[in-house]
C-alpha cells in the first residue's frame, strides 16, 4: 500500500521560492582618493611648480571679452586652431556690440574651423548681446552673472575669472585637469562639477588658477591620454596611475 505523501507544513508553505537568492548589493559609490593626503599633495604641487612655473592660458586674447568668446570657442577644438581663427576673427569683430549684431550665417562661417559652429554662433550671438544690454559692454566680474550668459558653464566661466581677472572663483576641469587629476588619484569621480568640487577641497584656494593651467599643460605635454611619457613626469615617484608606461 502507497504511503501517503506529507502535506508541507504552513511555515513550510508561507516560505517563498526564491528564498534561497540573496538581494543585489547596490553598487559601491566612489570612495574617497588615496592620494589626497597633504603632504603628497604638496609634494604633486611642488612638482608642478618646478616643471611649469609660469603656466598660463594658451587661448590668445587682449582683454576679457576676447577671452571669453575664444573659450567658448574652445569647445571640441584645440586651442591652436581657435588662436588661428580668432587672428582674423577679433580684426573683423572689435568689440561685443560687433559680435551681438553679427550675421548669424556670416560668423558661422568665419568659426567654421573649430567646429560646432552653428551652436556656437548662437551662443557667441547671444552672450554678446547680453553683455550689451545688460552690462554695459563689459565681461561680469562674478560667477553667478557669467552663469547667466549663454554658453557659459562653470569650466568657461573660471577660465574668465582666474585668467582674465586674477579670481580664484574655482578650478578649471576640461578633459586634460579630468585625466591628470584621475591619473595622481586626487579624485575618483568622473563629473566635472564633482572632481572640482573634490580638487578644491585639498588644493589652496591661492594655487586654482595657477593649478589648472599646471595640470593643462602636463596633460598636453606629458601626462597625454594615448601614451603618457611618464618617463620625463617628474611626478612619476610619486604617481601609482593603472596608466603608467613604465
Amino acid at each position: 500500500m502507497a504511503k501517503k505523501q506529507k502535506k508541507p507544513t504552513a511555515k513550510a508553505a508561507k516560505r517563498p521560492a526564491s528564498s534561497k537568492t540573496k538581494p543585489a548589493k547596490p553598487a559601491p559609490k566612489p570612495g574617497k582618493a588615496r592620494g589626497t593626503d597633504p603632504k603628497r599633495v604638496q609634494a604633486i604641487l611642488a612638482g608642478l611648480d618646478a616643471a611649469y612655473p609660469s603656466a598660463t592660458c594658451a587661448l590668445k586674447h587682449e582683454n576679457p571679452f576676447q577671452l571669453l568668446i575664444s573659450t567658448i570657442l574652445s569647445a571640441q577644438c584645440t586651442d591652436e586652431r581657435v588662436n588661428a581663427v580668432t587672428a582674423s576673427l577679433y580684426q573683423k569683430y572689435k568689440d561685443a556690440k560687433a559680435f551681438a549684431y553679427a550675421s548669424p550665417k556670416e560668423l558661422e562661417q568665419d568659426i567654421r574651423p573649430t567646429g560646432f559652429f552653428r551652436n556656437k554662433t548662437k551662443s557667441i550671438i547671444g552672450a554678446s548681446k547680453k553683455i550689451v544690454e545688460e552690462f554695459h559692454g563689459e565681461v561680469p566680474k562674478s560667477m553667478d552673472e557669467l552663469l547667466t550668459l549663454p554658453g557659459v558653464a562653470r569650466k568657461t566661466a573660471n577660465v574668465v575669472l582666474g585668467t582674465a581677472f586674477a579670481i580664484p572663483s574655482g578650478i578649471v576641469v576640461d578633459t586634460h585637469v579630468t585625466r591628470v587629476a584621475g591619473r595622481l588619484d586626487l579624485t575618483r569621480n568622473t563629473d566635472p562639477k564633482k572632481i572640482e568640487q573634490d580638487l578644491m577641497q585639498i588644493i589652496p584656494q591661492d594655487r586654482w588658477i595657477l593649478f589648472a593651467h599646471q595640470l593643462i599643460w602636463h596633460g598636453r605635454r606629458v601626462c597625454q591620454a594615448r601614451k603618457p611619457k611618464c618617463i620625463d613626469c617628474n611626478l612619476n615617484k610619486i604617481c601609482y596611475s593603472k596608466d603608467k608606461t613604465i
